[in-house]
């Protein structure tokens, strides 16, 4: 049913589209030229500081690395960002930029918000506002929002190398990848987004917080801070920890129509452009392309199913004769939740783009979704958020069960399977499997332990399918890395905030080094030419296939779970014995 939809909203949904296609072919082919080494526009200006860092850190930019090397580089500076920022919140009452004199957290928030952002995941057991300094805000949180980005896009080309490469020992360089995408595609981005922010009402200063008198006169506490230069990387990193706990749903992170439309398209494109680069550096871009639309097709299914589920409305409102039609006079539909300026349409893009895109940021509370709507975001973390994904997650993770179809494929026509050229054999196919198998172990184990012991369903504030709902959110939202949150989960206590942080980094790099070693287990491969048997891969077959792959797949091992949640509730909701 598409329920009580508008031309209106379906025209936002195909403007946020149209426009993401229209970019992803000139952002990848901008960070291909980067990644290559190639002179840029902005080379002028960085490439003496590029080099200045080389030189500083002793490092040699035409270097190839071992994807052992490369694994161990990336590990080691991940934990030691993991360290630094951990101290600093132990000590941050004893720091400067401080004007609210928040003092040093707790061990056990200190060790998830750390994990947390050092996994580029973002979770935030802490209210930021009533929590962080000025300095732990940008020092500790928004580097993090930088590296942490950085480092996902960096595993992805290497891993596009692995592919397009033949007969090498190495798959990169992990500094020299690291400091070219800090420096020359996520630096000068949030620049400009973060000015544009500014322009549109975004906060940025280091002004105390205001005390104001409301008209009925109370007094009331308003935060601001150095919110836009965080804002932009959070969106664009796919980050999603806000400088406010209501994250994008905060009129000082999100002020207008404007700043929602660009942190959709932000929060997608460098996932969309990494297709294009994937297809630039294997030498034919329909390859990309083929991936960009299986990405797509399944980006346009769950914003349908949210938007449809969510402008119907709320179906035990409609037993007490409510209106919940859109009309001159109100949007319609499940408003409950949602910000009023943008309506259910843009709500439901927003929800379905930060799971998409393992990004986290909210514009509506995802804990009032209907429950087939709130499924929706689940699902697509469940999956590994391969639909456009997270910076360069979302391409490693779709290139994972590209790995398998093409296995399945082999095993349909009794040869080999190969792809671009690299047979995949039972070493890629074992890495890939355990890969997409860590996911589950960690979201369906934790949440097992979660729901059965007091310590874990004492944080849930609703009981049956939802509370269900709430714990089965919470771990998969923190083992793939996204962030964001059914609101119902009161997650600042040890146990959960122990338990979210193992998952965080069970979901990071657990799933990184089989990946970093399909890299470089492809790389050391000749490729074979093509021949009358080969699989087309850049056809729509292929697409279907793949599809299908990740749909049975991900069906296969997690549909039980979403039965006892968000099925159980849409069928409890129906026949009102919810209320």
């Amino acid at each position: 049913m598409m329920g009580h939809t508008t031309a209106h909203g379906w025209a936002q949904i195909a403007l946020c589209g149209l426009l993401l296609i229209l970019i992803a072919k000139p952002l990848g082919g901008y960070m291909t030229r980067v990644f290559a080494g190639e002179r840029t526009p902005l080379a002028p200006v960085l490439r003496p500081l590029e080099t200045g860092l080389y030189r500083l850190c002793g490092l040699r930019e035409d270097e190839d690395q071992h994807w052992l090397s490369y694994a161990f580089a990336m590990l080691a500076f991940s934990f030691a960002g993991f360290a630094i920022l951990y101290g600093i919140q132990r000590v941050q009452g004893m720091l400067p930029l401080n004007p609210q004199g928040f003092s040093a957290e707790s061990p056990d928030l200190s060790f998830n918000t750390a994990v947390s952002f050092v996994t580029n995941t973002n979770w935030q057991s802490y209210v930021p506002e009533q929590t962080m300094s000025y300095l732990t805000q940008m020092i500790g949180l928004t580097v993090h929002n930088f590296v942490s980005a950085a480092t996902g896009i960096a595993l992805a080309v290497a891993l596009i190398r692995g592919f397009a490469r033949r007969s090498a020992a190495g798959i990169g360089n992990f500094w020299v990848d690291l400091t070219r995408c800090v420096l020359y595609i996520l630096l000068p981005v949030s620049i400009v987004v973060a000015l544009f922010f500014v322009w549109q009402g975004v906060p940025q200063n280091f002004s105390a917080y205001t005390d104001a008198t409301t008209l009925e006169g109370a007094r009331q506490v308003i935060a601001q801070g150095p919110v836009a230069s965080q804002e932009a990387i959070k969106i664009f990193g796919t980050n999603g920890g806000g400088f406010f706990n209501a994250n994008s749903a905060h009129p000082f992170e999100n002020p207008t129509a404007l700043t929602n439309l660009l942190q959709e398209l932000l929060m997608l494109a460098i996932g969309a452009g990494l297709t294009n680069v994937f297809g630039r550096m294997v030498g034919d871009q329909r390859q990309g392309w083929a991936i960009f639309a299986v990405m797509f097709a399944l980006f346009l299914a769950g914003v349908v199913s949210v938007y449809s589920v969510e402008s119907q409305g709320n179906p035990v409102f409609a037993a007490f004769h409510v209106d919940q039609a859109p009309t001159r006079f109100q949007s319609g539909g499940n408003m409950v939740g949602k910000e009023v300026r943008f309506g259910i349409a843009q709500s439901a893009l927003f929800t379905t783009t930060t799971t998409d895109a393992s990004c986290g940021a909210v514009n509506t509370m995802h804990d009032s979704l209907l429950p087939l709507a709130g499924a929706v975001p689940m699902v697509n973390i469940m999956l590994g958020e391969i639909i456009f994904g997270g910076v360069g997650s979302g391409l490693y993770g779709m290139l994972l069960f590209v790995i398998v179809a093409m296995f399945v494929a082999g095993l349909m026509v009794g040869r080999t399977p190969e792809y671009l050229g690299k047979k995949l054999e039972a070493k890629e196919v074992k890495m890939a499997m355990l890969a997409i198998l860590v996911l589950p172990l960690s979201i369906l184990g934790f949440t097992a332990l979660a729901v059965v012991l007091p310590v874990g369903t004492g944080a849930l504030a609703n009981g049956g399918p939802h509370g269900f709902s709430e714990a089965l959110y919470a771990y998969t939202s923190a083992t793939g890395n996204n962030g964001s949150a059914f609101a119902g989960l009161s997650a600042n206590v040890p146990f959960w905030n122990d338990t979210l942080g193992l998952a965080m980094f069970i979901g990071r790099f657990l799933m990184i080094i089989p990946v970093l070693a399909i890299a470089g287990s492809l790389a050391r491969k000749k490729i074979v030419p093509a021949s009358l048997g080969t699989f087309p891969t850049s056809s729509p077959l292929f697409v279907g296939l793949v599809i299908g792959v990740i749909l049975i797949t991900g069906g296969l091992i997690y549909f039980p779970a979403v039965a006892l949640g968000p099925l159980v509730e849409h069928y409890a909701l129906l026949r009102g014995t919810l209320f």
